[in-house]
């Protein structure tokens, strides 16, 4: 399903950066937990999102109960508020000055609201520019279903993170990237660090440039020993706003690191930069 969401899409896992909209409450997770989560599929069966969310639901799906239904079905059902979604939602943020849309995969609560925006968002993560292919992010789909799963429990054990910067919790993990493997797609870099030479300069650690087809491996292997970049960026499409980057880690689950700038149109500076990779030191 592919509806544009003219307002804002937000999640508990990004409280301080994306204030607008709704917040999850502890009362929500828990919630969650106790529904069944319905798995919205894309209206072309043949898509390779509903390939890879179906094989990666099937695979590392476990905090609910879950069946997969068509976009129709999701609209037919949202307003119940027993009712669990794992959907890929288009967004565009209120506040930036140019109206790029983004997919964001969401898990969300069903509730008699009219707009999707207003639905309680349990977990967001951003996917892609709607305007890059989907092969852009289908590969990494397990891992970020996995993570959704760990950031749900952890919030559900830990409350008090809900409502403070989730972001300064998670990228805490930032200096343990250097006792890992770090996997990067030579694309997803920024110019300026686009050869080995320079990467290696700017990261003195264990950093390979390696294919979408290794990080998949990495993420169905289950390997701890992988921390891979997850960039959402336009790919040279031509709204060039924000620039999501995302370290995670292929085995554990877990983010290592978090941030996100406004792409320089003189630049053209989409990708994970000299100084995030500092940060990692």
């Amino acid at each position: 399903m592919k509806k544009t969401l003219l307002l804002i899409c937000l999640a508990a896992i990004s409280v301080s950066v994306f204030a607008d909209r709704y917040v999850a409450r502890h009362e929500d997770i828990k919630t969650f937990l106790g529904t069944t989560t319905y798995v919205v599929l894309e209206n072309n069966p043949m898509s390779e999102y509903n390939i890879k969310i179906r094989e990666a639901v099937e695979r590392s799906w476990k905090i609910t109960p879950y069946a997969f239904i068509s976009a129709k079905e999701f609209d037919e059902m949202r307003n119940d508020i027993s009712k669990s979604f794992l959907v890929l939602l288009q967004v565009k943020f209120s506040k930036d000055k140019l109206e790029a849309t983004y997919n964001f995969l969401s898990v969300v609560l069903g509730a008699g609201v009219k707009k999707h925006t207003d639905l309680p968002d349990i977990c967001s993560i951003p996917l892609s520019y709607s305007t890059v292919p989907e092969d852009s992010y289908t590969y990494k789909l397990e891992s970020l279903i996995r993570f959704a799963q760990n950031h749900i429990k952890m919030l559900n054990e830990n409350p008090k993170l809900i409502k403070g910067n989730i972001f300064k919790h998670y990228n805490k993990n930032a200096k343990s990237v250097k006792a890992k493997e770090l996997w990067v797609l030579e694309k997803d870099l920024d110019k300026g660090v686009r050869s080995l030479t320079d990467l290696r300069k700017a990261y003195p650690h264990n950093v390979k440039i390696v294919t979408a087809d290794d990080i998949e491996k990495a993420i169905a292997e289950r390997n701890t020993n992988v921390v891979f970049l997850h960039k959402v960026g336009p790919e040279g499409t031509r709204l060039q706003a924000r620039c999501y980057k995302m370290l995670l880690g292929a085995g554990d689950d877990l983010f290592y690191y978090f941030d996100y700038h406004t792409i320089n149109p003189k630049l053209k500076d989409d990708g994970f930069k000299a100084k995030d990779l500092k940060k990692l030191k």
